[in-house]
């Protein structure tokens, strides 16, 4: 994966980052119930992962079925944009259990 790639998709994290930011509401009150909005920041992520893998197999089966318009650059384009998208849900998962593992580890 060459440098630019790599910086493009630090951009899209960044992006994605300050989104959440914006959309963020203010802490409610303590005892406020919440809104699981990590819930929804974590299904949205898995959601967006989920169609990057779909484009990139309907592209890879149009390049295959010889769809004009369709080149292989476009096609390897996108199943390394899947692949690097699907890396980053995975580490999010580990970082994410593995914060849960220290937690339930933690003495009462």
């Amino acid at each position: 994966m060459s440098q630019i790639e790599v910086d493009r998709v630090l951009a899209q994290i960044r992006q994605l980052q300050a989104a959440t930011r914006l959309a963020a509401p203010a802490a409610p009150p303590i005892g406020a119930p919440t809104q699981g909005s990590f819930a929804n920041v974590l299904r949205q992520g898995i959601e967006q992962v989920n169609a990057q893998q779909i484009k990139a197999s309907d592209l890879a089966a149009q390049f295959e079925r010889g769809v004009p318009g369709v080149e292989l650059p476009q096609v390897m384009l996108e199943a390394q944009k899947s692949s690097v998208s699907f890396r980053a849900l995975v580490e999010v998962r580990n970082k994410f259990v593995e914060a849960y593992r220290e937690i339930m580890n933690m003495p009462l």
